[in-house]
């Protein structure tokens, strides 16, 4: 069934802008000449959080941090093994993505570690990497609520997650 979800949707794009008397071609080129302009404005921002994300992971920063909040993690129930991908998700998926990784080779996939760490991959997004997409089109500067609360969100459903893998 998924095989032909997509292939399906393009079909009655396709039938719908028919109907509607639009020229899908014309549309679709005006649509990829918009889009070149929001790619050169969002460019900046995309790069300073990458650049910002290497930084900390290159440096030791992620490492040593993780160690100095691990006890406070413990306390709320997150596992001290996680604390480098609870505080890196909000920054990088890619480098959420390589610590998971690290987490399978060590622990295993089918350990509590390992699926504490796939719920919290899988759950949590990353929060800069969207503000800075999305507040830099919009031209939003003041973000002083949006931020803590997105990572007191991450943060709820980072505990919510491993409660649910140690109870199933």
């Amino acid at each position: 069934m998924s095989t032909y979800l997509l292939p399906v949707l393009i079909l009655l794009t396709f039938v719908y802008a028919k109907i509607k008397k639009v020229n899908v071609y014309n549309s679709f080129i005006n649509g990829a000449k918009q889009s070149m302009g929001i790619v050169v404005s969002i460019f900046p921002y995309i790069v300073t959080i990458m650049i910002m994300v290497q930084f900390i992971k290159i440096s030791g920063l992620a490492s040593l941090i993780a160690k100095l909040v691990s006890p406070a993690f413990n306390l709320i129930g997150i596992p001290s093994e996680l604390c480098e991908l609870v505080l890196l998700k909000p920054f990088s998926g890619n480098g959420s993505l390589a610590i998971l990784n690290d987490i399978y080779t060590t622990y295993g996939v089918d350990s509590y570690i390992g699926r504490c760490a796939s719920v919290i991959v899988g759950s949590c997004d990353t929060v800069f990497y969207v503000t800075t997409l999305y507040c830099s089109q919009i031209k939003v500067k003041r973000l002083f609520y949006a931020v803590p609360v997105a990572l007191l969100a991450t943060l709820l459903g980072t505990v919510v997650s491993c409660l649910l893998c140690r109870v199933m």
